[in-house]
């Protein structure tokens, strides 16, 4: 089974029912068992859907096998990986119930495996990330979120912290000071182990909530996910959308990530 195209759903994305002549698999992996992932046909191209969190949403951030789900993906052929994830906002101007697209990210991460390269025999590799979210990709999602008439934010720069507790009033006003315009616990590894495999990687999501401090409520995942329900189907339209405009041939940075990333000795 082959796949050209994935999405990786995250909170409140967990099927695409639109996907045609569907077949399922789990894919072995060095790093474990994926998910079960569901391949079939959209628009005339090859898609695989992997739900990030599992069936059901039982695995949380800090428990995701991002290596085992990305080396899935690559083991199937994927080139090109669209994510949907829910943010916090650490900015004013960026409101609950609007979408985003992320051009950078901040790591707060502490606990997870972020390179396929240990060492040894798998040697040592440096990967440029000066831009970690693939422009072209990105490109496509601007186009036809404009057609569609959907409000996005086309840049923002995303703090991944650990979770699964949401942050602190302090770490909030941090990461503010520090550039941040939205805060999430899933991107990262995610993005900087597809760049790894060459992979074209572009997440869009839907902001839910102001963080801590600048959000005056207590913070519920209850809220967070009425916010994701009322959205998710704009974030599934989009993707739709877009899967057909993905141009057959690369020709972004994405594509050659390696080139010069190896230690030579």
């Amino acid at each position: 089974m082959r796949a050209e195209i994935a999405i990786i759903g995250g909170s409140g994305l967990y099927s695409m029912t639109e996907l045609k002549r569907t077949r399922t698999t789990v894919v072995k992996t060095p790093y474990g068992d994926s998910p079960e992932l569901r391949l079939g046909r959209l628009h005339g191209r090859e898609v695989v859907f992997l739900p990030r969190h599992g069936k059901g949403h039982t695995i949380p951030p800090h428990l995701i096998n991002y290596r085992a789900n990305l080396w899935a993906l690559r083991k199937l052929g994927v080139k090109r990986v669209f994510v949907t994830t829910s943010f916090g906002s650490t900015n004013i101007r960026m409101r609950p119930g609007e979408l985003a697209l992320l051009t950078q990210f901040i790591d707060f991460t502490k606990c997870r495996p972020q390179t396929f390269y240990e060492g040894g025999k798998d040697g040592v590799v440096h990967i440029d990330v000066t831009e970690p979210y693939c422009p072209e990709l990105r490109e496509v999602l601007i186009n036809v979120a404009r057609k569609l008439g959907l409000k996005i934010h086309p840049h923002a720069v995303y703090a991944c912290t650990e979770g699964p507790r949401f942050e602190t009033a302090a770490e909030i006003k941090v990461l503010r000071m520090l550039g941040s315009d939205l805060v999430g616990m899933t991107n990262v590894p995610e993005c900087i182990l597809a760049r790894e495999l060459e992979m074209c990687y572009s997440a869009v999501g839907i902001i839910t909530n102001f963080a801590a401090g600048i959000s005056k409520k207590k913070l519920t995942y209850t809220e967070v996910a009425e916010i994701i329900k009322e959205n998710t189907a704009r974030v599934r339209e989009l993707l739709l959308e877009a899967i057909p405009k993905v141009p057959k041939r690369r020709s972004c940075i994405c594509s050659h990530a390696l080139e010069g990333a190896a230690v030579r000795v």
